[in-house]
């Protein structure tokens, strides 16, 4: 036995501005168990619909998905109907503008960080090289040294020179 529609749909509009009902406000009031409220604004959301729960009442804490949902329901408004659509969701004009500017430039910033990266792999390209080149000149001097201790040592045993002088 499951829940009348009309009754899922009231429970759901108490959980939108500018009432923005907790989950756990709603399951006390109605006498639905929280896990049932949690599935249904889940099946809302997979829907397209807006509805940002009490942990999203502020619209700094909405997800992503949701002021991307919310761009796009706003996208095609004037300024008038921008205006009573963020007035029904609890949200200023500037938000939806500043998450729009965030949504067109989302693609920039992937172009930025791979540039970065690039920039960043490049440099440390370099540096290896850098530290190759040292080491095969140290590597050299290392062997030239060694190669000066034996001759050092033969010499010695050769001519029979004292070793501590």
């Amino acid at each position: 036995m499951g829940y009348p529609t009309q009754r899922r749909e009231s429970v759901l509009k108490k959980m939108l501005p500018p009432n923005n009902r907790s989950i756990r406000e709603l399951s006390r009031e109605e006498g639905i168990s929280e896990a049932t409220l949690y599935l249904w604004r889940q099946k809302a959301r997979e829907e397209g619909r807006l509805l940002p729960g009490a942990e999203h009442s502020q619209s700094e804490q909405w997800s992503s998905s949701d002021k991307f949902a919310a761009v796009l329901e706003s996208a095609a408004l004037n300024e008038s109907q921008l205006a009573e659509y963020c007035r029904k969701r609890g949200v200023y004009p500037e938000q939806i503008k500043a998450w729009r500017k965030a949504c067109e430039q989302a693609n920039d910033w992937q172009r930025d960080k791979a540039r970065e990266v690039n920039t960043t792999l490049k440099s440390e390209r370099e540096q290896r090289r850098e530290l190759e080149r040292e080491l095969r000149r140290k590597d050299k001097a290392l062997a030239e040294a060694a190669a000066l201790l034996i001759l050092k040592k033969k010499a010695q045993a050769i001519w029979g020179e004292a070793e501590d002088e």
